[in-house]
C-alpha cells in the first residue's frame, strides 16, 4: 500500500512537469515573419547627393513635380523610373531654349522625364520591343527605347541620348543618368532640324621636309674641286684668244732676240693658236 501511494505521487509529479513543456515544444509559430517594407527614399536628398543634377532638381521643385514623383515612388505599387539630365546637358542646350516655355510646358517637360513604373536595366530590352512608351506627362509625350549591344538609348524625336549610369535602382525607385535633356515633340513641334553630319577626320599632316644636314649625312661626300689644269682645258674659246694675243705681244717685244728664241716663241704661239682652232 505504501509503495502504491509513492508510485502515484511520483507519476502525478511527472505529468505535471511534462505537460507545459510539451505545450511549449509542440506549438511552433506557423505564420512566417512579414517581409520588411522597402525603405523610404527621399528623391530630393538622393538627387542632391548622387550627382550633378542641381539644375534638373530646381525645375522639379519650382514646378512641384518632385511631389508627384515622391508620391509615386513611396505610395504606389508601380514605382517610378526617372531619367535625370546632368547639369552640363542644360548648359549645352542652345536651341530650342527652355527660357520661353510656359509654366505648364515646363511642368510637362519635367513629367516627360519619368515613367510611372519601376524598370530595371534588364527590362529595357523588352521596352525596346513595345516602344513608344508613355511617360508621366501622358498623351503624346512618349519615349522610344533601343538596346544597342546592351547600351540603352532613349529617343524623343528632338533628343537621342544614352543611359550613361544607374544612380539608384532598387524597387520601387529607379534613377538613371542621361547626357541630354529630353525634348518632347508635343512642345517643340515636329520640325526637327537634321542631325549634322560628323566632321571629317583631319588629313594626316605631310612629313616635314628633311633638313639639308640630314640629307647630306646619307649622301656621298662632295667631289673635290677641279684642278687648275681642268679649268684651263674646260675654258671657253675666248680664253684661248686672249692667250694668242698675249703670245703675239711677247713676240713683238722680243722681236730683236736671237733666232733660237724666236723659233721657241713662234712654236709656243702656234700651239696656242691650234688650241683656239680646236676649241
Amino acid at each position: 500500500m505504501e509503495y502504491t501511494m509513492i508510485f502515484l505521487v511520483c507519476s502525478t509529479l511527472v505529468l505535471m512537469c511534462s505537460t507545459p513543456y510539451a505545450q511549449i515544444v509542440g506549438s511552433p509559430s506557423s505564420s512566417p515573419a512579414p517581409a520588411p517594407a522597402p525603405g523610404f527614399v527621399n528623391l530630393t536628398d538622393l538627387l542632391t547627393v548622387a550627382g550633378p543634377f542641381r539644375t534638373f532638381l530646381n525645375y522639379l521643385e519650382s514646378t512641384k513635380v518632385i511631389e508627384t514623383f515622391q508620391n509615386q515612388a513611396n505610395n504606389t505599387e508601380e514605382g517610378i523610373t526617372l531619367f535625370v539630365p546632368k547639369d552640363s546637358a542644360f548648359s549645352s542646350l542652345k536651341k530650342p531654349s527652355l527660357a520661353n516655355l510656359t509654366a505648364d510646358q515646363l511642368k510637362s517637360l519635367c513629367l516627360f522625364h519619368a515613367l510611372p513604373h519601376y524598370y530595371s536595366l534588364a527590362e529595357f530590352t523588352n521596352l525596346s520591343k513595345v516602344s513608344p512608351v508613355s511617360t508621366f506627362a501622358g498623351g503624346q509625350y512618349t519615349l522610344n527605347f533601343t538596346d544597342v549591344s546592351g547600351n540603352v538609348h532613349v529617343g524623343s524625336g528632338w533628343t537621342n541620348t544614352e543611359v550613361s549610369s544607374s544612380v539608384h535602382s532598387t524597387d520601387p525607385i529607379a534613377v538613371y543618368q542621361i547626357n541630354k535633356v529630353l525634348l518632347p515633340e508635343a512642345i517643340f513641334g515636329t520640325d526637327i532640324p537634321p542631325t549634322p553630319a560628323p566632321a571629317p577626320s583631319p588629313d594626316i599632316a605631310p612629313a616635314a621636309d628633311t633638313p639639308a644636314s640630314d640629307v647630306g649625312r646619307g649622301s656621298s661626300p662632295k667631289s673635290s674641286p677641279p684642278s687648275s689644269s681642268h679649268r684651263i682645258i674646260g675654258s671657253s674659246p675666248w680664253s684661248y684668244l686672249v692667250l694668242a694675243i698675249s703670245g703675239g705681244l711677247v713676240l713683238l717685244f722680243f722681236g730683236n732676240s736671237s733666232p733660237a728664241n724666236e723659233d721657241d716663241i713662234s712654236g709656243s704661239v702656234t700651239l696656242i693658236l691650234k688650241g683656239v682652232g680646236s676649241a
